[in-house]
């Protein structure tokens, strides 16, 4: 064995953290990793981008203070009320299209301050 290598996986016990080396099930750290604060200021900034994505627009969101789950519920309801497509991907919400305007007001309705960025 390397000095670099790691266990992830036990007969005794089956997949394990690679941070506590405890079998999943008993693995506190998953725990304070969902429990830490979300990235982000709260602030949410819309804006649109065509850069690296074959010309293609899309609206993007970041910024948002939310956990996963609420970042993912957001994100549906703003795609559904565009009427488009989109994904969540490293806690910024991208929708496809161009609907930056929309989606900050939107955002500014359900509550959050959210304010245009970029071009």
């Amino acid at each position: 064995m390397s000095g670099g290598s790691r266990l992830v996986y036990s007969t005794e016990t089956g997949r394990t953290c690679p941070d506590c080396r405890q079998a999943l099930a008993d693995c506190r750290c998953a725990a304070l990793k969902k429990a830490a604060k979300p990235a982000g200021d709260g602030i949410a900034r819309v804006w649109r981008e065509s850069k690296g994505r074959g010309g293609k627009t899309v609206t993007l969101v970041k910024g948002m203070a939310l956990s996963d789950d609420d970042l993912q519920a957001l994100g549906k309801k703003l795609r559904a009320a565009c009427g488009t497509g989109g994904t969540v991907k490293d806690g910024v919400i991208e929708i496809q299209g161009d609907h930056a305007d929309r989606v900050t007001e939107l955002l500014i309705k359900a509550g959050h301050p959210a304010k245009r960025a970029g071009g």
